[in-house]
């Protein structure tokens, strides 16, 4: 690649091939595996999803059945990491957290440095049981509460919150966050993404290169942002607030967080499965009111900027009203995208040569060394 091609934040620049997923801006569409989002988010689950990236094909209803068996059989932390988890300092940030017990995990698992295809099905299986223990056994911990073991009888995204909460969720909750997890599976070469496949481009191990991602997503540039769009609903309150507020806003020329995309130039169309989530959760009551709230504040984005929301703002409704704490949000984002991660590096391993691009020199050349006694 020429030196003169260097884009900022290697915008519009193609680093690699991949089959896992294909994003159309200019339409607002997203495929994975060739099929369309709205047909998986409206009808398959969170576990299909993850059969098709890592198989290639959508299973059948034996092949779904023993594939949510032997997520749910791999839940359980090992023992050495659960003390690790107790010893955290009181007050980090879960994603520190999290990114603290995949490593731990990598010195655990006894297949860590098989790169087989076997091997690192079998060990990307155990880090999409193992995350949701690993986050909600830091919630419980932080909240002074002991953690609530993994239930094998119940669903991916249902475990979760049951192992968060110790009460087991309705339908509508748990079919809500297993489509969140769903639409966080896999999103092309984000920033996360891509870490992972340089760190696997250099044949290091599946959980360095997760690590890497965890690292890469613990940045509020990249992770965080359905986080901050809560914040900001929280911020404006009532949705009789929200148009003067968001004029102030624009015209202080702050970031309407949730609003606008690196990739699509239409909505995201993984919001528009969640903003059907949030209003299935709504109801009545509060969680009703941040609903409508956060419908104003679309409506008054796209009449006064023609901006559309993305995946996190009605993301930061749905996990608001299951319950979930801010600080989880991005954790959540994790749990959703590891087993896209581990889709990565596994293709990144089949077809493997060392991601080494060129930088642009901006500096200046053969400047005069001086010796140090005349400096």
């Amino acid at each position: 690649m020429p030196e003169s091609s260097s884009r900022g934040g290697l915008a519009g620049v193609v680093a690699a091939e991949t089959a896992l997923s294909h994003i159309d801006g200019e339409a607002g569409r997203l495929w994975y595996r060739g099929y369309d989002i709205h047909a998986l988010a409206g009808q398959g689950s969170f576990a299909e999803s993850l059969y098709l990236l890592w198989y290639g094909e959508l299973p059948g209803r034996v092949e779904l059945v023993a594939f949510e068996g032997l997520l749910a059989a791999e839940r359980d932390l090992p023992a050495p990491l659960s003390g690790i988890l107790r010893a955290l300092p009181a007050g980090a940030p879960p994603m520190s957290g999290l990114r603290t017990a995949v490593s731990v995990l990598g010195q655990l698992d006894p297949e860590a440095e098989d790169l087989s295809p076997e091997a690192s099905i079998r060990k990307a299986t155990r880090l999409v049981a193992q995350l949701p223990t690993v986050v909600a056994t830091i919630e419980r911990l932080a909240a002074g509460l002991e953690p609530v073991d993994p239930d094998p009888g119940l669903s991916h995204a249902a475990n979760f919150l049951y192992m968060l909460s110790g009460e087991r969720p309705g339908d509508t909750e748990a079919e809500a966050l297993d489509t969140s997890l769903l639409l966080y599976l896999e999103h092309g070469l984000n920033a996360s993404t891509f870490a992972c496949r340089v760190v696997a481009s250099t044949l290091s191990d599946l959980h360095s290169a997760i690590t890497a991602g965890v690292g890469a997503l613990k940045g509020p540039l990249h992770g965080g942002a359905n986080e901050r769009a809560m914040a900001m609903l929280l911020e404006i309150g009532e949705p009789e607030n929200v148009e003067a507020w968001i004029d102030r806003a624009l015209a202080e020329k702050r970031k309407v967080m949730g609003f606008g995309h690196r990739v699509y130039r239409t909505e995201d169309p993984r919001a528009t499965h969640l903003r059907r989530m949030s209003a299935a959760l709504a109801g009545s009551g509060d969680d009703a009111r941040w609903h409508e709230l956060a419908r104003r504040t679309e409506d008054a984005m796209r009449a006064r900027t023609g901006i559309a929301c993305n995946v996190d703002f009605y993301c930061a409704t749905v996990f608001h009203a299951l319950g979930l704490p801010l600080r989880l949000f991005t954790p959540l984002f994790a749990i959703g995208r590891v087993g896209g991660w581990a889709a990565h590096v596994m293709e990144q391993y089949r077809d493997n040569r060392l991601i080494r691009p060129r930088a642009t020199f901006t500096g200046t050349l053969d400047r005069p060394y001086v010796p140090i006694d005349r400096r």
